[in-house]
């Protein structure tokens, strides 16, 4: 399985911060929040990965991370997303670095307590298709948010609702196969004039081939000054270093 790091953007919700560096540069506790999601990757056994960036300060992740040795890789490899199309976009970016293989995709600002091992695993028995993983939170309006059935069935995924339709937002971690270059040349931009990943993922619900997990532990983004806040706090409650289990 390969992986792939999304971290482009140009992180508005934390400007002015982010006016001189990338929003997946600025620390987290004792580390850049960029270490986290590689650190979530590599603990899963990922170890062939993909770091999608963009922005004036696309350089400082070769500062940082360079080969990615020092996270215990043998080589990390870069690719460049102009402008800001959405997650779709800067995941399409990645064709020809996963092929037909099957793919972990993360967001930069994604921390969690404890990995994503058990669903790395599940995805794999899967026979094909997708898998998106689901957590309750306090402001489920700010991601997509998934409608289910009386049976726990997902019904379908609304991006950004107003008024959600269940406490539950998905995360950002998204476990897909080969039929996704597919469906990413097939979108249409939103609104918002991005390629959204929610319409992604509902195009493979359409298929009835989307499975979904519950993430155990804590999970936050650090994407908004209230988050970047919450996730300093649980890192440093976790115990700085210690990694992911």
């Amino acid at each position: 399985m390969k992986g792939i790091v999304l971290a482009g953007g140009l992180g508005t919700r934390l400007d002015p911060l982010t006016r001189v560096t990338n929003k997946h540069l600025l620390p987290v506790y004792d580390r850049p929040m960029i270490y986290y999601p590689l650190e979530t990757l590599i603990s899963a056994g990922i170890t062939e990965i993909m770091l999608v960036t963009g922005g004036q300060n696309a350089g400082g992740f070769l500062e940082l991370l360079g080969n990615g040795r020092e996270l215990g890789l043998e080589h990390l490899n870069y690719t460049y997303q102009k402008g800001h199309g959405g997650i779709a976009e800067a995941l399409g970016l990645c064709e020809h670095f996963v092929g037909r293989d099957r793919m972990c995709v993360i967001l930069g600002d994604n921390l969690l307590e404890r990995g994503i091992g058990d669903q790395a695993r599940a995805f794999e028995a899967q026979p094909r298709g997708a898998r998106i993983l689901v957590k309750e939170v306090p402001d489920p309006g700010r991601f997509g948010v998934p409608v289910f059935d009386g049976n726990g069935k997902i019904l379908r995924i609304e991006e950004k609702p107003k008024k959600p339709a269940s406490p539950y937002a998905v995360i950002g971690v998204y476990f897909y196969d080969e039929l996704v270059w597919g469906i990413i040349r097939g979108l249409s931009p939103s609104a918002r004039d991005e390629l959204e990943i929610s319409d992604v993922n509902n195009a493979y619900l359409e298929r009835g081939l989307l499975e979904h997990g519950f993430v155990d532990g804590w999970w936050t983004d650090a994407g908004t000054f209230e988050s970047l806040f919450r996730a300093t706090g649980l890192v440093r409650r976790q115990g700085a270093g210690e990694g992911l289990r």
